[in-house]
């Protein structure tokens, strides 16, 4: 008797109740808006949104592609999937990002570009969830990275199935699908999709993390497993994040708007991720400038100086993100905004 061949889960299509199990989460929502390219991703999922939006009571779904203009096939890569979209009885709009494009710096910028196109229409269509279709492997790239960055915990997290950005709630429904489930899941329904020569491009910085995956994979750190290393370190993160959030009001002491006093020898008890996160909340209540206190370098460098001031009751002054940290003798930390600084003085050290 001959072997019966085994299949490799990876490789198998994306099924009606698997999409339903994936979706599930979407349910409750009045108006979907799904991005897509043309890619194979977005292509799947056009197709396994569409055919689950047919059910009774799911969300309206509508669908964008934004042109960027950097191609000269893409304006006609984006009637294609106009086409594809009518076929699937999908509403669909092409979004252009007008202007001129950068010389340097061109996916970053393209990037923004596009979430700012797509944010409008989900507004224009009266506040629609957005859905995107990162997939396994996108989730392990942007881990990699970040880790390369000397990213923090929030951002080893990597990307979030579901987030607010701006006035738009984006969501990820396929973030633990392999990319090759998809282009299996197309082929299976006999869709076409482009691919983009950017996605070869060795001159950005995915790319070049992408073709070092499959050396990572032979030594165990598969897409899987690093995508599941965001999963972990994100329920960490968000364990953090809220200990934070629920300390700052404690400590806060009666303030005077924009100035924020709080008791900072009380935190000398808690892990220094605490410290930090509390110390970044605070700042971002006055007003500081920069995500997470502009570089989290800093950030460290500024709570382990007012950490080892606090333990030895003394004074000391910082600046950061903006804002003046005063630390008193008696463990009381004042943070306000950075006044106008005068050409060749810095406030911390008038």
């Amino acid at each position: 008797m001959s072997a019966v061949p085994q299949t490799n889960p990876a490789d198998l299509p994306v099924g009606r109740r698997e999409a339903a199990e994936l979706f599930a989460g979407l349910a409750g929502e009045v108006r979907l808006l799904v991005a897509v390219s043309g890619g194979p991703d977005s292509v799947a999922l056009l197709a396994l949104l569409a055919e689950w939006a047919r059910e009774p009571g799911r969300p309206a779904l509508h669908a964008a592609t934004v042109d960027h203009g950097l191609r000269a096939a893409s304006a006609a890569e984006a009637e294609d999937v106009a086409a594809l979209c009518a076929q699937l009885g999908v509403p669909h709009r092409i979004l252009l990002w007008n202007g001129a494009k950068p010389a340097t710096g061109v996916q970053e910028r393209a990037r923004k570009a596009r979430y700012a196109l797509l944010a409008d229409e989900a507004q224009r269509l009266g506040g629609a969830v957005l859905i995107t279709a990162h997939t396994q492997d996108d989730q392990a790239e942007t881990l990699l990275m970040r880790m390369a960055r000397g990213s923090g915990p929030s951002g080893l997290a990597a990307m979030r199935e579901r987030v607010r950005k701006g006035s738009v709630m984006l969501a990820r429904p396929l973030l633990g699908v392999p990319k090759a489930r998809l282009v299996a899941t197309v082929q299976a329904r006999g869709l076409s999709f482009m691919t983009d020569p950017s996605n070869a491009d060795t001159r950005f910085e995915r790319v070049r993390w992408r073709a070092v995956m499959p050396a990572l994979a032979e030594e165990g750190l598969s897409a899987e497993r690093l995508a599941l290393l965001a999963q972990r370190i994100a329920r960490l993160d968000e364990a953090a994040a809220q200990r934070a959030k629920t300390l700052l009001p404690e400590l806060l002491l009666a303030d005077n708007a924009p100035v924020l006093r709080l008791r900072f020898s009380a935190l000398l008890a808690e892990p220094e991720e605490i410290m930090l996160r509390v110390v970044a909340l605070a700042l971002e209540e006055v007003g500081g400038e920069g995500n997470a206190a502009n570089r989290l370098e800093r950030l460290e460098a500024c709570v382990e100086a007012l950490r080892d001031a606090a333990r030895q009751a003394l004074a000391t002054r910082r600046t950061l993100a903006g804002c003046v940290l005063s630390l008193g003798a008696d463990g009381i930390l004042t943070l306000r905004r950075e006044g106008p600084r005068r050409r060749g003085v810095h406030p911390a050290m008038s």
